[in-house]
């Protein structure tokens, strides 16, 4: 493990990124990110000839930016070394500082056409996110006063993925070359959609990004707009990263791990018991996702980053268990509704 020298700047303390070496030539670079995850993995693979990919370079903020200056420097190479970025979904803290490194090295910036359509959605020139988020939310029980916040919240993260890059897409399935090796891009979704990982057969590697994290269960979210089943969508994901034999994994947040299939077998028993729980609350009547939203993380939120998150959540696993025929969803006075399945 390699760390570096702390940047100064207005008397605010910038973090460098922190270098991991890690099997297979892969660098892990631990990049700063605001709480509560306070750090995100890009992985730098190098080539015989010397060319760089970086992997999910992080988040666009000041920081990020010196302690990518830092870690190049670190490494000595120079811009013109990274010949692509490949991102794994359209995260702030995965996407957010692509186009800033393509400005700077000219090099391609490759993610799948799903996943760019999702951060034009969210943050392109033509995006309503901001106004449709706290509506969608409003539907669903969340006050008004708390909506405002969601707005204000949303609009936080637009500086964190300007300039926004010039775009090429991976193919799923189609071997793609990162480093000195060819991965095979596998699409899923859910915590995103058009999340892509990418597993190297020979060595069982698995660059996994958001889709599976050790120790901390991946956002699934619904959102206006996109898919309307998230839920059902991650399991089925979860199901197909499964059927592969990974040796390690190389997540996107805390550290590469192995046991695999058996992390996997966790979450997706973690989300049944998350859909039991939420069926429960519905025996004493109709209730607004907002109201499941505070019963399901009851002491749990702190913040209105953790409310956006929480609320996306228990409506993804509402719209669930209706597309199950658990629970039906009803409408009152333009306000929605969650009921036990009849």
């Amino acid at each position: 493990m390699v760390s570096g020298k702390r940047f100064i700047e207005d008397n605010d303390s910038m973090r460098e990124a922190i270098i991991t070496p890690r099997q297979g030539n892969i660098l892990q670079i631990s990049v700063p990110m605001a709480p509560p995850l306070r750090q995100v993995n890009s992985y730098l693979l190098k080539d015989t000839e010397g060319a760089v990919t970086i992997i999910d370079p992080g988040p666009h903020t000041l920081e990020t930016e010196l302690a990518w200056e830092g870690t190049l420097d670190k490494l000595d190479l120079t811009w013109s070394k990274v010949k692509q970025i490949v991102v794994t979904h359209h995260h702030p803290d995965h996407y957010g500082l692509a186009g800033w490194m393509q400005s700077r090295s000219d090099c391609k910036v490759w993610m799948s056409e799903r996943a760019h359509a999702e951060a034009l959605l969210m943050w392109g020139r033509n995006s309503s996110m901001n106004e449709e988020l706290p509506l969608f939310f409003f539907r669903h029980g969340m006050p008004e006063h708390v909506t405002d916040e969601i707005k204000e919240h949303h609009e936080r993260f637009a500086p964190q993925v300007i300039p926004q890059p010039e775009v090429s897409y991976i193919t799923p399935s189609v071997p793609f070359k990162m480093g000195d090796h060819m991965w095979q891009p596998i699409l899923t979704g859910g915590h995103a959609p058009g999340h892509l990982s990418f597993y190297h057969s020979e060595s069982g590697y698995m660059i996994c990004g958001d889709a599976v994290l050790p120790q901390i269960s991946p956002n699934v979210s619904l959102l206006p707009g996109t898919d309307p089943q998230p839920l059902m969508t991650f399991l089925q994901g979860l199901r197909e990263l499964s059927s592969y034999p990974v040796s390690l994994a190389f997540p996107g947040h805390r550290e590469p791990f192995a046991a695999f299939a058996e992390r996997i077998n966790s979450l997706l028993d973690h989300h049944e018991e998350r859909l039991d729980a939420a069926e429960a609350l519905l025996v004493e009547g109709p209730l607004s996702g907002f109201a499941i939203c505070e019963a399901l993380f009851h002491g749990r939120i702190s913040s209105i980053h953790q409310m956006r998150f929480a609320m996306s959540e228990a409506l993804a696993h509402m719209v669930e268990l209706v597309r199950r025929e658990r629970a039906i969803l009803t409408e009152s006075e333009g306000c929605l509704y969650f009921a036990a399945a009849e």
